[in-house]
């Protein structure tokens, strides 16, 4: 087949999008299948919709429908990422826009397919998954700490992401000592954490998030959300914000949810009581994205066949 893909592969400190399609791009190479990255090229199979917002090149999901008014076989498949929940009202509009258009819908968690009201047939729910290399340095620490150290991170400086609650803990972190905080990648002017470290590349960062125990998530609203899968997988128990959308979806049978702050050290404490049960479970956690984009490569492959 030749598949277009709307997004073009990208190294360094990048979104789990954009390792999605670094990995999408290597397996559809690997089954034989022709990769391009612009609708220039005739006799498509698939267009796969990585976002539905313009790319490099200006092509975007109405490039899409025209491509395929004149070449009928084409299909396009949806794999919807970013539902614009963080900021980004008019991507929200847009791919409510897209509901009735593509051939086939992939979604990245439940919270996502109920949020954005699909109610069609054509449509898989696929988990995101983290890159093996993040398995590759767990650490079976079993007991419960005087000290338990604390991570985060986040490449996204959108107050979603949950600022006030880095914020909060940190100045506990500073009055009481009761824990050790780590914040990994960009903050906002307004947000001091003393140990904070500039956004890393998948290979450095899977070295650093073993180096703790226990990982916090405040983001709210998450699509699809990596960071947690990442954690799951470096083997770090979760505590995470209830409204954070997939990352329930992800994370309830790796760790603890909370509402407030005050709930969120009940939890942290709870947790490194509890540690050996919580560490257990979460080092079964054996997913990776290379088995999530053969799924989609499936899809791809199915949805070719039917024309």
């Amino acid at each position: 087949m030749k598949i277009y893909l709307n997004r073009i592969p990208k190294q360094g400190p990048w979104g789990g999008g954009i390792k999605t399609v670094n990995k999408l791009v290597e397996r559809l190479q690997e089954r034989g299948h022709k990769v391009v990255f612009s609708l220039e090229d005739r006799n498509i199979d698939i267009i796969f919709c990585i976002d539905p917002r313009p790319n490099h090149l200006g092509e975007w999901y109405q490039d899409f429908l025209n491509y395929r008014n004149i070449f009928p076989t084409a299909k396009i498949i949806q794999r919807v990422g970013d539902l614009g929940t963080h900021s980004k009202p008019e991507l929200t509009e847009l791919v409510k826009q897209t509901l009735n258009f593509s051939d086939h819908f992939i979604f990245p968690s439940e919270w996502a397919h109920q949020w954005i009201g699909f109610k069609g047939e054509n449509k898989d729910v696929i988990h995101n998954a983290p890159m093996p290399i993040f398995h590759k340095n767990k650490r079976e620490n079993f007991s419960p700490l005087k000290r338990p150290r604390i991570v985060t991170h986040h490449w996204s400086m959108n107050p979603k992401k949950g600022f006030d609650i880095y914020q909060d803990l940190e100045d506990h972190c500073n009055l009481t000592n009761e824990f050790e905080f780590t914040y990994i990648g960009r903050l906002p002017e307004h947000v001091n954490i003393k140990n904070h470290i500039l956004p890393l590349d998948a290979i450095s960062l899977a070295k650093q998030l073993p180096g703790h125990d226990i990982y916090l998530t405040a983001s709210i609203e998450e699509a699809g959300a990596n960071h947690v899968l990442e954690a799951m997988a470096s083997g770090l128990p979760v505590i995470y914000r209830s409204e954070g959308g997939s990352i329930k979806d992800y994370c309830e049978n790796y760790g603890e949810k909370f509402e407030s702050f005050e709930e969120l050290l009940l939890q942290l404490r709870s947790m490194n009581s509890n540690y050996k049960n919580y560490k257990e479970k979460v080092l079964s956690y054996d997913n990776i994205n290379d088995k999530v984009v053969d799924k989609y490569i499936e899809i791809m492959e199915s949805v070719n066949v039917i024309k």
